[in-house]
């Protein structure tokens, strides 16, 4: 099936992913990474959430976040507010756990489809395809997909892709997006994929 040679391609390459270098740190924490993450590079995210989290560790701290923390970070302003409102409902509702649903999740101030189903996958391991830039415009350049928007993404790769394999999606399309499959000028000469991408065979 040329899904899982597709998989089987970029997992020799594969490069760890923010959530991936981030493990260690507690399940709070890789939510307020990854809510940080949205519209900001991981390049940019990650020496910030780490600076961050050598003082930040639960929500009841994260109340107490200023905004000038997050220079650098894309939307700062409405990401701490975010934070703050997000942190008291975790604290309020939820003991302090980060639930471990999607509609919770999504419940969440900030927290969106993307966000909600990466902490699916990587933080509490469940089957769950979280759809960024990447993921959306090279599974439409594979041709595995025709689809407008992020959520249009996410429901067609649900009806092609088994479901044990759905977080590989993300895991390895990240990498292959930063550096190969970029959205102007894709790199399709060097690209292990060429042959198996309408985009890369229409070029």
């Amino acid at each position: 099936m040329e899904i899982k040679l597709v998989f089987s391609i970029l997992e020799r390459s594969h490069q760890p992913t923010m959530l991936e270098l981030l493990n260690n740190y507690t399940p709070f924490q890789q939510l307020i990474a990854t809510l940080l993450s949205s519209r900001t590079k991981d390049s940019t995210t990650i020496p910030i959430v780490k600076r961050l989290f050598m003082r930040y560790t639960s929500p009841q701290d994260f109340l107490t976040l200023k905004e000038k923390e997050l220079y650098g970070i894309g939307f700062y302003k409405v990401k701490t507010k975010n934070i703050h409102q997000l942190s008291k409902i975790i604290i309020d509702d939820y003991q302090g756990q980060v639930p471990s649903s999607f509609e919770q999740l999504v419940s969440l101030p900030g927290v969106g489809r993307k966000t909600a189903n990466c902490i699916l996958s990587y933080t509490f391991h469940q089957p769950a395809i979280a759809v960024d830039v990447h993921v959306h415009r090279i599974s439409n350049r594979l041709g595995w997909v025709k689809t407008n928007l992020p959520e249009e993404t996410e429901e067609a790769l649900k009806k092609l892709i088994p479901k044990k394999d759905w977080s590989k999606v993300n895991q390895l399309f990240v990498n292959h997006g930063q550096k190969v499959c970029l959205p102007r000028n894709p790199d399709c000469k060097k690209c292990k994929l060429s042959v198996h991408c309408h985009f890369a065979t229409k070029e």
